[in-house]
């Protein structure tokens, strides 16, 4: 197997080049079985690498190629598959998978369907780079390459000015992360003499909390965290990246890019520990994202920016579970909830294909008895998010709750209270979506089918997976065995040496278990008062609404804020230094002096007359100034 890792990342890049050269002259059926084909091998081969590594615990180590020596220092372009990446290979590819299948249906009719698939096919090779690296430089190659095919994918409908806009302002938000991540690589460099994860991270655990500037090593390495996975305060990028494709949201938004930061904190898990007070940084940034992006979720009427803010939020829960030391918990919620977030994307997509592009949820009701399929999946998803036994958001939820709890009751209560936000944002939108009465036009009603079978059997298979998979966490007060804590064990080893066991008690447990379990119940029935019986329906923007309702709604107004602190004052310098330094100035003076150059060759020129008596003349001018010159000197 180990002669065959390089394949997993080669397949997809050979589908971005094969689609990309024949994007106008393959047939799209052709296209779609390509891309799609090639990622399902690579998930097999992936399937493959993670049972040898279960087997036999031993992380497989392969360098394609040396790359970059320096004296002593050498960059290998290598690959470490371990516990960690094995799992993030089963999600990229079989998720990516599932994606790749959907979108052959949803984009059909779409005129740049080849383009569509190479730019996916593109995105899962970098992802899979990302993740596949034995350090931190592949890391980054990896990194900044799904950032690019962010960026195509949010403006893949690029003759729209707002789409346009969506994917400038993801790429360059997130060069402000990835520049705090490029310079913790220098320091990581500087500090240890190597970006190898085998050589840094048994050398930091040697060295102990002060043997090293972590502190400032992983907050840069945050930083580069906080712009990919979009924590406070580099966050609105997401629900503007809603512009793009629903697959996009799907594959990018929700599964696999947005984790890239919480997996590169737990692949640095030991450096983080070492450095607590970057942890607790981690821990109220995450906290304070995912109750925030849990408020402006409660007013959104646009179905998938609903989804995008409770994205922003989940990934809040995952650097709290970060921040806390629940390493496994953390990289478990990345699990569950690449399954039902997955889903939920696609449903909605399923949902828009429905109502002919309709995304204003206060124009859909009464879709249930017209794409059941959609309905039953998405509610699915819908329980397994709101952290509802026994799907499987609620055993990954309450770990980083638990573990919340044993660190602070503070983090706790805010924590337990935003998953009851979640519980209601999300059954507000099965109700103003499936719920009622329809309310678009005549002809979106008679236009209203369910979806083909290439996109409902990845929502019933993602729907399958957000049910179960939180059978491999089951913690032991519920007769459990984490499997997946298990699996992960060497990864986080050095870390939870040093920072020791804080185990619950099982009355404890069951405490928090049931209060969250009932808070979520409360959430939705409460949801159900109020747009599922009471047909409540979100007033029209022209209309007024509370002072709070607004806020919520126009998102605590923080673009506005941003434009207004950032982009404005940057617009009028950067008017001034082109009017007055760059145009009044450098380019006065440098076009004063050419002019001037000109003027005095136009005078020099006239005293070229071809005139031999002018010119003698002018010579003996010349002789007696000399002589009278020398005179005078004397």
């Amino acid at each position: 197997m180990d002669k065959l890792i390089w394949l997993i990342p080669i397949l997809p890049l050979a589908g971005f080049i094969i689609n990309g050269l024949g994007r106008n002259t393959l047939s799209k059926g052709v296209i779609g079985a390509i891309g799609s084909v090639l990622v399902l091998v690579a998930f097999g081969l992936s399937v493959s690498a993670f049972f040898q590594i279960k087997s036999t615990g031993v992380p497989i180590n392969v360098t394609v190629f040396d790359w970059i020596a320096v004296g002593d220092f050498k960059i290998p372009f290598a690959f470490l598959i371990d516990q960690l990446s094995s799992i993030m290979l089963l999600v990229i590819t079989g998720v990516g998978f599932l994606i790749h299948l959907y979108s052959i249906g949803y984009m059909h009719d779409d005129a740049g369907f080849g383009k569509f698939f190479a730019y996916l096919n593109l995105f899962v090779f970098f992802m899979l780079l990302l993740v596949m690296g034995s350090n931190y430089v592949v890391m980054f190659i990896g990194w900044e390459g799904v950032g690019l095919c962010s960026y195509l994918l949010i403006g893949f409908w690029y003759s729209n000015p707002s789409y346009a806009d969506a994917a400038k302002k993801a790429f360059i938000m997130n060069r402000i992360g990835d520049l705090g991540f490029l310079l913790g690589i220098f320091l990581i460099v500087n500090t240890f003499g190597s970006v190898a994860y085998g050589d840094i991270f048994p050398k930091a655990a040697s060295m102990g909390a002060n043997g090293a500037p972590f502190v400032l090593i992983t907050i840069l390495l945050f930083v580069g965290a906080v712009g990919k996975s979009a924590q406070l305060p580099l966050f609105t990028w997401l629900p503007d990246a809603m512009a793009g494709p629903t697959p996009v949201s799907a594959l990018i938004h929700a599964a696999t890019m947005v984790t890239a930061g919480i997996y590169m904190i737990a692949r640095s898990n030991i450096l983080f520990t070492l450095a607590p007070d970057t942890m607790e940084v981690v821990a109220i940034v995450g906290l304070a994202t995912a109750a925030f992006a849990a408020l402006i979720a409660l007013t959104q009427t646009d179905i998938k920016k609903v989804l995008a803010y409770s994205t922003v939020s989940q990934l809040g829960y995952m650097f709290l579970g970060l921040g806390v030391g629940a390493y496994t918990g953390a990289f478990f919620h990345v699990l569950t909830h690449a399954f039902f977030k997955a889903l939920l994307f696609l449903g909605a997509g399923s949902v828009i294909h429905a109502m002919s592009g309709e995304q204003d949820m206060r124009k859909m009701g009464g879709l249930k008895g017209n794409i059941k399929v959609t309905f039953i999946t998405m509610l699915i998803g819908t329980i397994a998010i709101a952290g509802i036994p026994p799907f499987s958001g609620f055993f990954s939820k309450d770990e980083i709750l638990a573990a919340a709890f044993a660190h602070s009751t503070v983090f706790y209560v805010v924590g337990v209270i935003t998953a009851g936000l979640t519980s209601f944002y999300m059954f507000r939108l099965m109700y103003l979506t499936f719920w009622g009465k329809f309310r678009g036009t005549h002809e979106q009603e008679h236009h209203l089918h369910e979806s083909p079978a290439n996109m409902t059997i990845p929502l019933i298979i993602l729907a399958i997976l957000s049910a179960i998979a939180g059978a491999i966490g089951v913690p032991a007060v519920l007769g459990g065995h984490h499997e997946l804590g298990a699996y992960l064990s060497p990864v986080f080893e050095a870390s939870h040496k040093v920072l020791g066991e804080h185990e619950l008690s099982h009355n404890t447990e069951w405490i928090l278990m049931g209060t969250s379990v009932a808070i979520a119940l409360a959430a939705m029935a409460y949801a159900y008062s109020k747009y599922g019986k009471g047909a409540n329906i979100p007033v029209a923007d022209t209309e007024e609404r509370t002072a709070l309702t607004n806020l919520s709604y126009n998102k605590f107004y923080v673009d506005e804020l941003y434009d207004t602190i950032i982009r404005k004052p940057l617009d009028a310098m950067s008017v001034f230094f082109y009017k007055v330094v760059d145009k009044s100035g450098i380019d006065a003076f440098v076009n004063g002096l050419g002019k001037g150059s000109v003027e005095t060759s136009k005078g020099l020129r006239l005293l070229q007359t071809g005139n031999v008596g002018f010119y003698i003349f002018m010579m003996v001018i010349g002789i007696v100034a000399i002589l009278v010159y020398n005179f005078i000197k004397v």
